[in-house]
């Protein structure tokens, strides 16, 4: 079914010939300067195997309902998986998640080994030493150029404490609170 658009919001056609996209490299660079979250979004498979993947085009989308966004490329391994769940966690990677944010954006087969996991009430695997734990259903999917975006309805949530890892100019960083 096609989407809507609200009554207030005004669609409007851009002419491709006559706009002059940005070149490849130079919105990798521009998108370098904004600092995103780190997370890790876990689920489970048809076969109930656990699967994730390091993210950080994650977005809280709105409070009534509560929903955030990931946005999953097209040719990662974990795309078709996390299209096909019906719940997955987005891990919110605190200061000391360098090693298991490395360890979910990598091709490695074990990314669970060794790793410890607790499960929410709808069965969706987490991870616990997470800054924070947001437990999603998957409440619809739409179109992102070369990504997904799947949409969350967040159901439920658990918070540590402790500071935020963060991605910036092209690596992790910690972050310095101002005030």
């Amino acid at each position: 079914m096609p989407e809507q658009a609200h009554p207030a919001v005004s669609v409007r056609a851009v002419d491709d010939a006559s706009v002059r996209a940005i070149d490849d490299a130079g919105f990798r660079a521009a998108m370098s300067t904004l600092v995103a979250p780190v997370t890790v979004v876990t689920a489970r498979d048809a076969l109930g195997a656990p699967f994730g993947f390091t993210a950080s085009a994650v977005v809280s989308l709105s409070l009534d309902p509560p929903l955030l966004l990931v946005c999953a490329d097209r040719k990662a391994g974990s795309h078709d998986l996390l299209v096909a769940a019906t719940h997955f966690c987005v891990n919110v990677m605190g200061a000391d998640g360098t090693d298991l944010a490395l360890r979910f954006g990598s091709h490695r087969a074990d990314k669970f080994r060794d790793v410890e996991i607790e499960d929410s009430e709808t069965g969706t695997p987490s991870l616990p030493v997470a800054l924070s734990r947001i437990f999603c259903a998957v409440d619809g999917l739409r179109d992102g150029g070369d990504h997904t975006i799947v949409l969350g309805r967040v159901l439920s949530s658990r918070q540590a404490t402790g500071e935020p890892l963060a991605w910036w100019n092209r690596g992790f960083q910690r972050l310095v609170r101002l005030t």
